[in-house]
């Protein structure tokens, strides 16, 4: 399978043939315009005699190939984004020089113009592995190597890699036009970096621009002193301004937390966070350089669960310093060994480091109910993925890699004990240090510290697929006592697995003050189908019993019959966050499979969210009310159950605390619900937005001003034009996006044929306008105006995906799925294209599965409404 496609048959061959040492000596020239840079590698490696292997390379024009003093004519060895090195000795160099491309999609080089200033900005995304779209390279996670790196950018920028600058000099040269946007051509400079340590072609980094900076040291705990720094847009310098010490601080707290949990200090040489525009992911764990997202530079106000995302995402990529590039997978199967083990450590610091004490009820939540969902797709597969190819990484970066993933790592540590596995994970990192491992090799360091037999364990919880239920069953006595508790586990007939789990089970009543509080706690092993809580036998039955309190262990909730209506009925009442939800992702799991009825969750949830404070419980179940109230009621009922919801939106804003987080979502989650003609929703919108309408405390700053827009222009109270009004008042790179999104809101079958147009042939959209035109494309919630795309879908997907690169195929295929058609159709079109392209790439076959399976669902949830 030649071509941008790598084979895990075709990386181990190469493996077998490439020797260590590999040094990598890259050169790249940021000076020749708006579209090309240049790029000239050399790679001194060693090879096994006579054998041949390939390099990887993304380039339009490559000018010269050198291997080992022979010139190689450009034509006939580079073809299918390859390099081809033929009669390789015992000790090899090659030099590649080439034109590579910048992207605006947010892979390889990325160069975003900013409208405000007309500042340009670039910066480098390889994971997967797009390193080959900026130099020639081995780009497999196990052939790690030497990279030093020469950059040559225009004199007023600066330029950051993953090791320190060893000098910068002046150049005697002009930049070519258009390299720095609208501004005047200017000298050059060129900057040299230090070696970096062996590492992978998957972690390097660049970024250049002239960014706004800060910077501090911290003292690490082996007597070092690092470098940091922070790094965004002149744009956005005020707002990040007010944010860098605590930022700073933030990463200091992690760098303490991890050295003192693992017992090994920070390796590397210094540490950056640079804040990158367009970027098509959260962040990135470049060694020494991470790149984040610059949506986490607050300019207007932003949720708590937002705030707190920030800090996790800024410890998630601290901890993959140490897991994922100190010590790094061998190949993508072992994707789950960075991304689950950086996210449930990045929660355990932020719970136990930070201020977010209520981090674990934050990934149950938000993370967990993540994971839960898509492993009940039939999409779902192993902890530790089958990955044939690089098509198989790209959709792997999902909700059972993470969340999963770090879900059965948190019941690990209840399996095992938080200090033995801590102590494994210590001899892990030294062990391994600077290489690659396999998760057997971290299994067997597990074994040793514990004692434990994990094999077992790993075969059902990492390499078995699928999700178990945990159901509670309830025998009482005469007088009200509990004769018998038992836990029941099932496991979906397609994926038969029944697990240990390690749980507590925990009985709750009311207390003086009417909160529904803890006042019993079992903590037990629960194997098999049928497992008795010994302990529980002759206590007085509690008003609710919560299986897996605490939730230590990830799986399917179902209470008993009177604890399910106690809690359906007294959810607001719950003090403990976490406890709340475990309830509420239980209740939600049991109204998406058609268990609960879909208008009770919604009045049960809107109750609760009187009384809920936790920022990202309230996030979710807003969001969670909103699919229940547009897709799994009963049709019939839909648009009243999406008015009153609306209404009582509204009202529990007027009721927040005065600038409250409750208050800023609930008036954010009643701006979705618009629909045309409903002239009080106008008045309030309008109102918000002319000051007619106030809720104290409710800052309408520039986010909130667009959300309000973009609302007005969902019901067709507003025109493109004065969208366009609205943006000329402010035209930065975020406010081009909202109105991208606003304009593609609205609810007439011109903007829809307009929006579906853009977001498929612009190609001069970025990444986040097309994901933005894309969202308010699938945004309104009319059958009508959905109905002329369900077809229509289904015949672009192959021109899509084979015209587009794999970030921006996915985006407009889950982004223009047209959900709001009629379920039935969109499930017999899907059907019938999956029927006709049994032999499709299996990545897109899975994007296209999981779409349809999201019909399938609304069909078989609406019918158990409909029974009711």
């Amino acid at each position: 399978m030649p071509g941008a496609n790598l084979t895990r048959e075709e990386a181990q061959e190469r493996k077998s043939i490439v020797k260590a040492p590999i040094h990598y000596a890259v050169s790249l020239d940021l000076t020749q315009g708006a579209t090309d840079f240049g790029s000239t590698t050399t790679i001194t490696f060693g090879a096994n005699t006579g054998a041949s292997t390939f390099l990887d390379l993304i380039a339009d024009d490559v000018t010269s190939i050198t291997l080992n003093g022979k010139e190689l004519d450009p034509a006939t060895a580079y073809r299918d984004n390859r390099i081809e090195l033929a009669g390789l000795l015992e000790h090899n160099e090659v030099t590649v020089t080439a034109r590579c491309q910048y992207s605006r999609t947010g892979e390889g080089l990325h160069r975003s113009v900013d409208p405000s200033d007309g500042n340009v900005y670039l910066y480098t995304q390889f994971e997967v592995p797009d390193a080959r779209r900026v130099y020639a390279v081995f780009d497999q996670p196990d052939l790690k190597a030497i990279f030093e790196f020469q950059v040559l950018a225009p004199q007023s920028w600066i330029v950051t890699s993953n090791m320190p600058v060893t000098s910068t000099q002046d150049v005697d040269h002009i930049t070519a036009e258009g390299t720095l946007g609208d501004h005047s051509a200017e000298s050059s400079r060129q900057w040299t970096f230090e070696p970096t340590p062996v590492m992978s072609s998957y972690l390097t980094a660049i970024c250049a621009g002239p960014y706004a900076q800060w910077h501090t040291e911290y003292a690490n705990e082996d007597g070092r002193t690092i470098p940091m720094a922070l790094y965004c847009r002149q744009a956005l310098k005020d707002a990040l301004d007010k944010d860098a010490d605590y930022l700073f601080d933030i990463t200091k707290k992690g760098f303490a937390f991890y050295a003192k949990t693992w017992g090994v200090p920070y390796p590397y040489a210094k540490y950056d966070q640079i804040f990158v525009p367009e970027y098509n992911a959260g962040a990135m764990e470049n060694i020494g350089m991470v790149t984040i997202r610059d949506q986490y530079v607050f300019e207007s106000k932003v949720t708590d669960a937002y705030a707190e995302r920030r800090v996790v995402t800024v410890l998630h990529e601290l901890a993959h310093m140490w897991f994922g590039d100190y010590v790094t997978m061998k190949w993508w199967n072992d994707l789950w060994l960075n991304e689950s083990f950086a996210e449930f450590m990045s929660t355990l610091a932020t719970a136990e480091a930070t201020e977010w004490h209520d981090a674990w009820a934050t990934f149950s939540s938000g993370e967990k109910s993540w994971g839960q969902a898509q492993d009940q797709l039939p999409t779902t597969h192993p902890i530790v993925a089958p990955i044939n190819d690089l098509n198989d990484t790209y959709v792997n970066f999902d909700g059972i890699t993470y969340a999963k993933g770090a879900s059965v790592l948190k019941q690990l540590v209840a399996y095992v004990g938080r200090d033995k596995f801590f102590e494994g994970i210590n001899h892990y990192l030294n062990k391994h240090a600077y290489g690659n491992a396999t998760l057997a090799d971290l299994l067997a360091e597990l074994e040793q510290t514990s004692g434990r037999d994990l094999k077992a364990w790993s075969k059902q919880w990492l390499e078995a697929a699928g999700i178990n239920t945990i159901s509670a069953r309830v025998d009482e006595n005469a007088d009200g006592t509990i004769a018998a508790l038992t836990l029941d586990q099932s496991a979906p007939a397609e994926h038969p697995v029944l697990r240990p789990h390690r749980l507590a089970v925990g009985f709750y009543n009311e207390n003086a003050d009417g909160q529904i509080v803890r006042t019993d706690r079992f903590e037990l092993d629960v194997t098999g189908e049928h497992t008795t809580v010994e302990e529980a036998a002759g206590k007085k039955r509690p008003a609710f019993i919560l299986v897996n309190d605490d939730d230590l262990t990830y799986t399917k909730l179902r209470f008993d019959a009177q604890s399910l209506e106690f809690a359906a009925e007294n959810l607001y009442r719950f003090a403990d966050p976490l406890a709340r939800s475990v309830v509420w992702l239980s209740l939600w799991d049991m109204t998406r499979d058609g268990e609960f009825p879909a208008e009770r969750f919604i009045n049960t949830s809107l109750d609760a969210l009187a009384t809920e404070h936790e920022s990202t419980t309230f996030r979710y179940a807003l969001a969670q009310v909103s699919t229940t109230a547009h897709h799994y009621v009963v049709p019939a009922r839909s648009a009243d159950v999406a008015k009153n919801t609306a209404e009582r939106l509204w009202k529990l804003a007027g009721k927040a605390q005065a600038g409250s987080d409750e208050q800023f979502q609930l008036v954010g989650a009643y701006l979705t619900y618009g629909v045309e003609g409903d002239e009080r929703f106008r008045a309030n919108a309008e109102g918000l937005l002319d000051g007619s309408v106030k809720l104290e405390g409710l800052d309408i700053d520039n986010n909130m001003r667009w959300t309000i827009l973009k609302a007005l222009a969902g019901v067709n109270a507003i025109d493109n034009a004065r969208i366009d009004e609205e943006l000329a008042k402010r035209d930065t790179t975020e406010n081009r996006e909202f109105a991208y999104g606003a304009r593609a809101s609205r609810a007439t079958a011109k903007a829809k044929a307009w929006a579906w147009d853009q977001a498929l042939h612009n190609g001069d959209l970025t990444n986040m306008q097309l994901e933005a035109v894309a969202a308010g494309f699938a945004s309104t919630p009319r059958e009508d105006l959905a109905k002329p795309y369900a077809a229509e879908y289904f015949n672009q997907v192959d021109w899509v995906w084979e015209h587009k690169t794999f970030h921006m195929a996915e985006a407009l295929l889950e982004g223009l799925y047209p959900s709001y058609a009629d379920p039935a159709e969109l499930v017999r079109l899907g059907d019938q294209w999956l029927s006709e392209h049994a032999d499709a790439p299996r990545a897109l076959r899975r994007i296209i599965i999981e779409n349809v399976e999201s019909s399938r669902r609304v069909l078989k949830v609406r019918a158990y409404n409909e029974a009711l």
